[in-house]
């Protein structure tokens, strides 16, 4: 690994780990077990590496925003959650933190209202997929509202953890307890045995990337 990539991928486990605000440049070439002008050299500012991770974080979003239901929608759904879940832990600070350093990457900002309305339409599309397939009782005129207030709790679940004082870090299970809140919306209008694959799928997507 180059040495501006092992110092983004160290920034990246530091911050989810502490917090971005907690993590100073001195502790993190630490980490690193470099020189912290080999840091500077590198990356000028913290802020400087909060910008190469939102790059990241945008890549990410925009492979995740590609997924579509499929002839099996329920396993569908499943990948959705397992992308999501990926996606939440890999990047915990930017979802848990924003308040701790008060300005998102640049490219965060600028195109967080559109990975919203586009997570809308996916939620959307793919719970749509789920009343076509006869999984899910759901009045197809209501779809969009579940479909943001889905995105909601996922979106916001683990910086709700962290205002009410709750552990999110690493092994916290806050981002499994996300995911099975959002499933609260809906479950009742699911057929038993969709609801049951959706919350086992949960577990074992949780399990699998633990003993990872």
């Amino acid at each position: 690994m180059k040495t501006k990539d092992r110092i983004v991928e160290g920034a990246r486990v530091l911050f989810n780990e502490q917090g971005y605000g907690a993590v100073t440049t001195a502790a993190l070439a630490a980490h690193l077990g470099m020189a912290e002008g080999n840091l500077w050299y590198h990356f000028k500012t913290k802020r400087a590496l909060l910008e190469a991770l939102g790059e990241q974080f945008a890549a990410a979003i925009d492979r995740r925003l590609d997924m579509r239901p499929g002839a099996d929608p329920l396993s569908a759904y499943v990948d959705l959650l397992r992308a999501l879940m990926a996606e939440f832990r890999h990047f915990r600070f930017l979802y848990r933190d924003q308040s701790g350093y008060g300005e998102h990457a640049e490219v965060v900002g600028k195109r967080a209202p559109e990975w919203l309305r586009r997570t809308f339409e996916q939620l959307e599309a793919h719970q749509a997929a789920l009343v076509t397939a006869g999984l899910l009782d759901w009045p197809r005129e209501r779809l969009r509202d579940l479909a943001i207030n889905a995105t909601i709790i996922v979106r916001y679940g683990l910086e709700h953890y962290r205002e009410l004082g709750e552990p999110t870090g690493e092994g916290s299970g806050t981002v499994r307890r996300t995911l099975r809140r959002h499933l609260t919306l809906f479950e009742h209008r699911l057929t038993d045995e969709a609801a049951a694959q959706l919350h086992a799928a949960i577990e074992a997507i949780e399990e699998t990337a633990l003993a990872a």
